[in-house]
């Protein structure tokens, strides 16, 4: 067991002259954030909170309880509560403790809201210290895995999560508007479908067979269009076992919907309204900043072909070329990148993947519709009619990032049994992020399908751009971390 800190034995000490140190309930009549607009002069108001700060003197002694939406100032007066029961509060309590509070509303002769308290009651003791007030919780590991330390100390972490909650709020609200209904598909799956990918694998005990967590949910929900839900979508917590970095993690949340008798370009427009909708409900505003810059997400959006752009860079027709091996040279032929470079990219989708990443999104800032993907892409999404080396995909890049990903929807179960067939090419090829040939997904198309658009976009990373975080962590209350044994 670890030594006790000088504190924490103090604080030890003081939980032993309360009564009752852990009570089952306080009644409160209103809550922190209600308190604060109720007139002067309003009585019997009893709320509760942790004490954020406190200043014990003589015969007057201030008090700010808070929680993740408000604080509040207790006003503590002997000649209110009596000489007894205000030694008490100075003896039992200290910051970080909770505190249940009743009394009258005031303000201050400073003009700060307050609770002049005619009565307490302790609900909880700290036996740990908080962080040091002027600094706040700064260590960026602590507050990963403390997050609940993080929230009481930091107020942009506090506006954050508290965002993050109204978001969800939003959401629902702003889809049952626009006619789509909520549904929930499975996480355990049999197959690796739905997004291009490294699976978690598990098995399944009771049934004895080999599964994975989902990638992506996107099978089930068109299979759900299939079945008569004509606008549908769902908040999913997907999986990904592949790399850490400051844009991904390997658990995350997303949102997909998908919508009958769309195209893309429908869901270009729904999209658009969307996240400027998101940005003015949590923000106020369509501005956002991003690092030390302005983006205005009300603004005309930037649109960019991507095979176009691609080729520019790369500086010859890459679209038709089939051979990875023949690709791959001539990228290393046009002086972009070294053998070292793609020695991890075995498909023709890694190498166009890893090319453009590097060569055209990277450079990309302003909000931007990219559109027009190879076909080897997207082995989802609808051939364009006029080339079928292309999928009428887009993606909305900003700041470098893929904020959604989104496209007319392949229907036509012969087509897309071949692009199955041909990520099993892929997978014999090296590419371990292909998709399963998912046979109850192409039973359900072959039970027919209307024209559908889908769009998917990660709840983290939106949260990531409105709220100015550099890192995905910074946007997930408790993000995986290796145990500190380990």
């Amino acid at each position: 067991m670890r030594e006790l800190s000088e504190q924490e034995i103090v604080r030890r000490e003081k939980l032993k002259l309360v009564e009752r140190p852990y009570p089952d309930k306080y009644e409160t009549t209103h809550t922190i954030k209600e308190a604060r607009e109720l007139a002067d002069g309003t009585k019997d108001v009893s709320i509760a909170g942790r004490i954020g700060f406190m200043r014990k003197m003589g015969k007057l002694s201030f008090v700010k309880i808070k929680n993740i939406e408000a604080n509040i100032q207790l006003q503590i007066r002997q000649d209110v509560l009596g000489e007894e029961k205000y030694e008490e509060f100075k003896k039992i309590f200290d910051s970080g403790d909770f505190i249940g509070a009743k009394g009258e509303i005031i303000t201050t002769q400073t003009g700060e809201k307050s609770l002049e308290v005619h009565d307490f009651t302790f609900l909880g003791k700290a036996l740990r210290p908080l962080p040091e007030k002027f600094h706040g919780l700064q260590d960026t590991e602590t507050k990963y895995r403390e997050r609940y330390v993080d929230l009481i100390m930091n107020e942009d972490s506090r506006e954050l999560f508290l965002g993050r909650s109204k978001f969800y709020y939003f959401l629902r609200k702003f889809m049952a508007e626009n006619g789509f209904l909520e549904v929930e598909t499975p996480i355990v799956q049999t197959a690796v479908s739905g997004a291009s990918a490294k699976p978690f694998f598990t098995h399944h005990n009771a049934l004895d067979i080999d599964c994975n967590l989902r990638i992506a949910p996107e099978c089930y929900l068109k299979e759900c269009n299939a079945a008569g839900f004509e606008r549908v979508y769902e908040v999913a917590k997907c999986f990904r076992n592949e790399g850490m970095d400051p844009q991904h993690l390997q658990e995350f949340t997303q949102i997909e919907w998908y919508a009958c008798y769309w195209n893309f370009e429908d869901n270009i427009k729904f999209f658009q309204d969307f996240m400027r909708s998101t940005a003015m409900f949590l923000k106020g505003t369509t501005e956002v900043t991003v690092g030390d810059r302005t983006i205005d997400l009300g603004k005309e959006w930037n649109r960019v072909n991507y095979v176009e752009a691609l080729t520019k860079e790369l500086g010859f027709d890459f679209i038709n070329i089939e051979d990875p091996e023949e690709l791959r040279t001539k990228i290393i032929e046009s002086g972009k990148f070294t053998k070292a470079d793609l020695e991890e990219c075995n498909s023709l989708a890694q190498l166009i993947d890893f090319c453009y990443k590097r060569l055209v999104r990277a450079n990309i800032f302003e909000p931007t519709i990219m559109w027009n993907y190879p076909a080897v892409l997207k082995p989802l999404a609808r051939r364009n009619d006029e080339d079928d080396k292309v999928v009428d995909v887009f993606q909305v890049i900003i700041a470098g990032a893929e904020i959604c990903n989104a496209y007319s929807e392949l229907v036509n179960p012969e087509v897309q049994r071949a692009n199955f067939e041909d990520q099993l090419k892929a997978k014999a090829q090296g590419d371990d992020e292909t998709m399963d040939l998912d046979e109850d997904y192409l039973l359900a198309m072959e039970q027919g399908m209307p024209p559908i658009s889908g769009l998917g976009v990660g709840i983290d990373r939106l949260m990531m751009l409105l709220y100015n975080a550099a890192s995905v962590r910074d946007v997930v209350l408790f993000p995986m971390m290796r145990p500190n044994n380990k």
